[in-house]
């Protein structure tokens, strides 16, 4: 059956933002993702694209969106995030090549940079945690042998836990002291801190961020873009 653009740019829609709520779903309860929900939507996307008006024009779509590919395995061989997120971003160029709603500009990474920029949100979350923390005269850095820089950074990246869950240590042990290790680590060989009374960082599944990063620019277009031609 061959479907009008504006029925196809909707089913892609809705079935981009199933696949989106699945995985960010089985991401936060498991904090992994069958590779099976991928495989299924990838044979999805390649249907629809015989459900098009113009089949052709659709694989250029594609093609132009699947330029995410190559920086997507990127990230994931760096360890920025998992290889389930890399998968969401190739299958979700597919399902739905550089959709919006209200046909403001995007590119084929509008995604991806909509979704970093949303990453930075945790941030500011675990300044306010701690300046609170402060306020109440915890000393939240009790016990910890480190620079006031690298304090002052530990302040936006993270935050004492007193029974971590999901979250990543933010401490190394040298000799006898406690030190903060505010080193990038790696998305795919990092593994939960269970430590009491650890200063941490938040194990958000990156899934979330590319899945409000669609919706932005479903609802947006390419935040960097608007700001830049704004000005």
């Amino acid at each position: 059956m061959i479907l009008d653009y504006t029925s196809i740019n909707m089913l892609r829609i809705g079935l981009a933002l199933g696949m989106l709520v699945i995985a960010s779903v089985l991401d936060l309860r498991k904090r992994e993702i069958n590779d099976i929900l991928w495989i299924g939507f990838g044979a999805v996307a390649v249907i629809l694209i015989f459900a098009s008006p113009d089949p052709l024009y659709t694989v250029k779509l594609v093609g132009i969106s699947m330029i995410i590919v190559p920086i997507a395995l990127a990230l994931w061989r760096f360890g920025i995030f998992g290889g389930a997120d890399a998968l969401c971003l190739i299958v979700l160029a597919g399902l739905a090549p550089m959709m919006s709603i209200y046909g403001n500009t995007i590119t084929p990474l509008t995604t991806l940079t909509d979704a970093a920029l949303l990453s930075i949100v945790p941030l500011f979350v675990n300044l306010g945690r701690n300046l609170v923390a402060m306020c109440k005269k915890e000393n939240i850095f009790n016990g910890i042998d480190a620079t006031k820089l690298n304090k002052a950074i530990a302040l936006f990246v993270g935050h004492r836990a007193k029974n971590p869950r999901y979250s990543f240590s933010l401490e190394k042990v040298e000799g006898n002291m406690r030190k903060l290790n505010l080193g990038l680590q790696h998305a795919e060989t990092a593994e939960f801190c269970n430590t009491p009374d650890t200063w941490v960082t938040q194990g958000i599944p990156y899934v979330l961020y590319i899945s409000f990063g669609f919706v932005v620019q479903l609802i947006y277009g390419d935040i960097i873009l608007n700001f830049i031609q704004s000005l």
